[in-house]
């Protein structure tokens, strides 16, 4: 137990450039509470101790805003950054060094007792306000974008963005790095290329010159003469 406190704390100093000392990381991290507060009540429930860890479970998610159930199984190094809205189900089960941000959901999509909640490994991000659903696998290194529902097992070294989640780029290969700001936008090349047929039908319908020209966005908005986001 040492050990993986030691573990813990070096992660968010690892992980987060707002952390400016040790004890403000022991002091000021609730993610870092909520993953303490969870090693104690797995401890009591591996022990039989069920009642005792789900009743520390639920005073943690009070305290920290994040709700791990003691039946999860959690590795070293874990970083919940901002913590609030996190929820691991009962038979997730979470790899090393992986970082959950805000608004988290490692969920299940069954009633039944088994294995019904993700398997997230080694490395993996996992972007603020995504879901992962259902008893899947996410690869070691993959990196899953903010606001993603994902519900299909996920290779490792993947990038992964959209509602369903769709798999983006690196497919197997290494691990995706930190850096979510520039992740693609598999919507807005499908909606560039959508118009783009649109306004070559409309030029084979009214006769040439009149075809228009279909910029990507820049700085998220669209141009064009009838449409813009």
């Amino acid at each position: 137990m040492p050990l993986e406190i030691l573990r813990d704390v070096r992660s968010v100093k690892k992980r987060d450039p707002a952390a400016r000392s040790t004890l403000e990381i022991i002091l000021c991290y609730p993610g870092l509470h909520a993953v303490w507060g969870y090693r104690i009540s797995h401890w009591l429930w591996q022990r039989g101790a069920t009642l005792a860890a789900r009743f520390l479970g639920e005073t943690i998610r009070i305290l920290t805003g994040v709700e791990i159930h003691p039946g999860a199984v959690i590795g070293s190094g874990v970083f919940i950054d901002h913590a609030t809205g996190v929820v691991i189900g009962e038979t997730a089960v979470v790899g090393n060094n992986v970082t959950i941000y805000h608004g988290v959901t490692l969920g299940g999509t069954s009633l039944n007792r088994g294995k019904r909640h993700p398997t997230v490994e080694d490395g993996v991000i996992i972007g603020a306000g995504a879901k992962v659903l259902g008893a899947i696998t996410i690869g070691a290194g993959s990196q899953i974008g903010a606001n993603s529902v994902v519900v299909k097992t996920v290779p490792p070294g993947s990038v992964v963005v959209g509602v369903p989640g769709q798999i983006i780029g690196n497919p197997g290969g290494t691990p995706s790095g930190t850096d979510q700001s520039n992740l693609p936008d598999p919507m807005g090349v499908s909606m560039q290329s959508l118009l783009t047929r649109v306004s070559k039908l409309e030029s084979l319908a009214d006769g040439p010159g009149t075809e228009r020209v279909i910029r990507p966005p820049e700085a998220g908005v669209w141009h064009g003469e009838d449409f813009s986001i």
